[in-house]
């Protein structure tokens, strides 16, 4: 080795040893500069003292039972508008001055793969339009586009990417000229990353010699990252203090919609969470309840079947608010939280994977053999002032995208169908048919609701073929 490289493996033993990782230099002398440089740089991103806390931290879990059992409805406004005490007109005001004064922002997390769709690149970049072919990316796009236009202002937008997507992500925006927005509006930034380790000893595994085996840390690490890459303080420089969430692989996202951002700033929430009523008892989606006095979410995993079948005296479910990962943050809070080392917990998963051995063998476990860590965005909502739930229906803002066609559930091929029947309700409450058996598809700079069909449409009495309206 030569001096240089001495001192710096020397620097980096002195930095693992304490923590017992002294392994992750053990194939140094075989890397070339370029991968000691890179392997240097991992090492140094790693918190292991943090890391060494969540390894050895035994802490008994929450008991799921009890807190389901003193769980109640949430705060909340229903799909019908009631539930509040303003009204669903009032909330479209308050979310169109909020827009129309630039207080609006959007953020989609986009890090994932469409490795289940059998799609190689990143999920975002999945051509999904039922007639348009338009990706996911674009769908969101013409969304922002057509509210901007709407509301006379340019509604920034902050993507949230993986190491595993930023590049071709980052790419895909650029070759396609922002897809119609300004490159000033579009901040593309890339969330953190933690390191897998043995579940059993705790040590940090290798996916090659040189490179430490890292995942994402779960879309709780928007916080983080937003801080980190100097979108939060672009938000707080633009006037910005509503921050609509999304996540990519969901088509119906209400992104930027007056009356969830209404309800929100009605509620005077710090984050608002967007949900729709369970179809029924055991249905596989996050329990968004009201306990010890806060908002907060049971996993469908942890929530025993005895509280997931109780019912009011209506005979509804008691328990009956489903998440789907779409929020209203307030930028302060998000502010407030992000200088809180401790504000997500960090949850713990049991994962195969792929590592070398002492002896540089890689290893495909069989069966789970390390523990990643990952936070939750939703981990938030205990934390959160007057944190508010808001229905809607399921037809209008659920559709997501995360298997191949063929499955039974949340395939592109649904999504389509989702997209199609939206439009054509829009063009029936225009005044508009659609003959049976035909695909239609509305871009939202076309026409954003019913009311601006009528009038791009004039005349229009029947849709008899397939069309996209663009």
């Amino acid at each position: 080795m030569s001096a240089s490289s001495t001192d710096v493996f020397q620097s980096l033993q002195n930095r693992l040893k304490p923590y017992s990782q002294s392994h992750l230099l053990q194939f140094w002398e075989q890397l070339s500069a370029s991968e000691k440089e890179s392997l240097q740089a991992q090492i140094e991103a790693i918190d292991f003292a943090e890391l060494s806390q969540l390894v050895a931290d035994q802490t008994e879990g929450i008991d799921f039972g009890a807190l389901a059992a003193r769980s109640e409805t949430p705060p909340a406004v229903n799909a019908d508008g009631t539930g509040a005490s303003w009204s669903t007109e009032q909330a479209i005001k308050l979310g169109e001055q909020a827009i129309a004064a630039g207080e609006v922002a959007a953020i989609i997390v986009a890090g994932g793969q469409g490795t289940r769709l059998g799609f190689d690149l990143p999920k975002g970049m999945y051509p999904l339009g039922p007639l348009s072919n338009r990706t996911l990316f674009q769908i969101f796009a013409d969304r922002l586009l057509a509210i901007g236009d709407a509301y006379g202002v340019s509604i920034p937008l902050y993507l949230m990417t993986s190491p595993a997507t930023h590049e071709a992500t980052v790419e895909y925006w650029e070759t396609n000229q922002w897809l119609g927005l300004s490159p000033d509006d579009v901040h593309v930034f890339c969330q953190g990353t933690m390191p897998a380790v043995d579940a059993q000893s705790g040590n940090v595994l290798l996916a090659s010699p040189g490179e430490i085996a890292l995942s994402p840390d779960g879309h709780g690490g928007t916080v983080a990252a937003l801080k980190k890459s100097g979108c939060l303080e672009d938000a707080k420089r633009r006037g910005v203090r509503y921050l609509s969430y999304g996540q990519v692989d969901n088509p119906l996202v209400d992104l930027c919609e007056p009356k969830l951002i209404g309800h929100h700033i009605a509620a005077e929430s710090e984050l608002t969470t967007q949900v729709v009523r369970k179809r029924y008892p055991l249905e596989k989606v996050g329990n968004v309840v009201l306990a010890d006095g806060r908002v907060q979410i049971i996993e469908y995993s942890d929530l025993p079947e005895s509280a997931a079948v109780q019912t009011n005296d209506a005979g509804e479910l008691k328990l009956w608010a489903g998440s789907i990962a779409v929020h209203v943050f307030d930028i302060p809070f998000l502010d407030r939280v992000s200088d809180q080392a401790d504000a997500l917990p960090f949850h713990r998963a049991n994962k195969k994977v792929p590592h070398l051995d002492t002896s540089g063998n890689l290893i495909e476990p069989g069966e789970p053999n390390a523990t990643k860590f990952e936070r939750f965005i939703f981990d938030l909502l205990p934390q959160a002032k007057n944190a508010f739930v808001v229905e809607g229906l399921p037809e209008d803002i659920f559709a997501p995208v995360k298997n191949a066609d063929g499955a039974p559930a949340d395939t592109p091929d649904l999504a389509k169908q989702a997209i199609c029947r939206q439009a054509i309700r829009d063009l029936a409450a225009a005044g508009i048919e659609v003959a049976e058996g035909v695909q239609v598809e509305i871009n939202p700079r076309f026409a954003m609701n019913p009311n601006s069909l009528r009038n791009q449409l004039p005349g229009i009495k029947t849709v008899t073929s397939d069309t996209y309206f663009a």
